[in-house]
């Protein structure tokens, strides 16, 4: 009895039905199929130490540019470490989002550098935050009041969603302990910053006024 040829389609789908012998298998390594005597690929190594930046350094780099820039510019050591403790004592004030415009001002009427008082008005945007409870249970104190119930995060969410009759009627006296803690501590805070940054600023103009006169 003689045989039919297989029809065309029936022998295609035969070959497409045999497996492949490599599907499926994962790609073969770069060291294995690398000729015998050729140089392996160099593997990925940890990340260098100066890859990481700490954030307190970027921190630092956005406070110091600015402070390089004004001294090698002439202005007095003296006067850039007032702008950073009136800049500081202007950021913690424990109002939100009213420090820009009272840096604003101050730095105005003082003839102090914007820059330098707005870039301090960032950084120190969580100390603020941080400081509110400080400076309401420091208050109430100073009036003699019991402690109350205040929450910081309870005090921003009614900020951000309630009117501000009803926010000025809830946390309205506990505005008025911390600011009055805030004005009674910012001639201290100011003086503090004061005697720790012009020693510092004092000898970095020296450093930059030693490579002036003796240029490489």
């Amino acid at each position: 009895m003689s045989r039919e040829p297989a029809a065309p389609g029936a022998a295609d789908g035969a070959r497409q039905g045999r497996s492949d012998p490599t599907a499926g298998a994962s790609p073969p390594d770069a060291a294995a199929s690398a000729p015998l005597g050729a140089p392996l690929p160099p593997s990925p190594g940890p990340a260098a130490p100066g890859a990481r930046s700490s954030g307190l350094a970027r921190i630092a780099a956005r406070l110091l540019t600015p402070l390089r820039a004004q001294l090698t510019q002439g202005t007095s050591p003296d006067k850039l470490a007032l702008t950073l403790g009136v800049g500081t004592a202007c950021s913690l004030l424990p109002f939100l989002g009213f420090t820009t415009l009272l840096n604003l001002g101050v730095g105005l009427a003082l003839r102090l550098n914007q820059p330098i008082l707005q870039i301090l008005n960032q950084l120190l945007g969580p100390v603020q935050l941080v400081l509110i409870l400080g400076y309401v249970r420091l208050g109430e104190a100073l009036w003699r009041e019991k402690d109350s119930r205040f929450s910081v995060s309870e005090m921003i969410a009614v900020f951000r969603d309630a009117s501000v009759g009803e926010f000025l009627s809830r946390f309205g006296w506990a505005g008025v302990h911390a600011f009055t803690a805030w004005l009674l501590t910012s001639p201290l805070l100011v003086v503090v910053v004061l005697v720790l940054t012009l020693p510092a600023l004092r000898r970095f103009q020296s450093g930059i006024d030693r490579r002036a006169a003796n240029p490489p």
